[in-house]
């Protein structure tokens, strides 16, 4: 694979800098890739409806979708993405279908999205719905995008094993001076209390991956967090042309990269 240009956040205009996290608008079809996760999901929810929204928090967003796959499989946690200010647990029941296949169950967890939580308030919920779900560890920790950055957050929960952090960011400091921190409502104190890259750094095994197909700026969040790691357990990999979005494609399938990787961190 060719290397991918690196780019420096800091020399680039506010504009340039948004279109650098943009991952919808670098993608055409984001439309009809949202259209096919949902009706994957809904798909999965109707085969596996028993354990569907249970309550670990006050706030309405407080809920996981458990889909089991047998009475007693180790478990996948899954935290969503959508820049923590849109898309829902209910939108990302497709990537179970990866983990099922392989005798694993998953939980979807969602979470409460700017501009109505903070990064720290969100943090806080995730972590809720691991002492939620603590009875059935040790468990796995993954998230995707938004959801990436958030399962790097909590991956020192007492409760989880090891995570997989998919296309996340991990240093808050760029986006707070994007457009979307408009909804974000970010700082300089809270980008940097948030930002896995700067926080104590866990010995548990983390693999991070991101798709070869991304924006640089992406890339570099994940090749940067990745050197940081570097004498910290855990794989790196660069999924050869996927997106953003398309890389969770090899979640849902069963013999997909991302998958493979949850397998090995589960049965490690």
């Amino acid at each position: 694979m060719a290397e991918i240009p690196r780019q420096d956040w800091r020399q680039l205009e506010s504009e340039a800098l948004h279109r650098g996290y943009n991952n919808a608008g670098a993608v055409g079809n984001v439309t009809e890739i949202s259209a096919n996760w949902q009706k994957w999901s809904a798909d999965l929810r109707a085969k596996y409806p028993q354990s569907l929204d249970l309550r670990y928090g006050p706030r309405d967003r407080n809920r996981i979708d458990l889909i089991e796959a047998h009475v007693g499989a180790p478990l996948l946690v899954f935290v969503h993405g959508g820049w923590w200010q849109s898309r829902a647990k209910e939108d990302f029941t497709f990537v179970a279908e990866g983990p099922l296949a392989h005798g694993i169950s998953v939980a979807l967890v969602g979470y409460t999205l700017a501009p109505d939580a903070t990064h720290d308030e969100m943090v806080i919920e995730v972590k809720s719905a691991l002492d939620y779900l603590a009875h059935r560890g040790p468990l796995t920790l993954s998230g995707w995008s938004a959801g990436g950055h958030l399962a790097a957050m909590t991956l020192d929960h007492p409760a989880v094993k090891s995570g997989l952090a998919i296309s996340g960011l991990y240093d808050l400091e760029p986006v707070r001076h994007t457009g979307f921190n408009a909804a974000l409502g970010l700082n300089e104190a809270a980008a940097y209390r948030n930002s896995p890259i700067h926080r104590p750094l866990s010995d548990k095994r983390l693999d991070l991956a991101v798709g070869g197909a991304e924006l640089p700026l992406m890339i570099g969040q994940t090749e940067d967090f990745a050197a940081a790691r570097r004498s910290k357990p855990g794989a790196f990999q660069v999924l050869p042309g996927a997106d953003h979005f398309t890389i969770l494609d090899a979640l849902r399938d069963p013999a997909g990269k991302l998958t493979s990787m949850v397998v090995d961190l589960v049965r490690a």
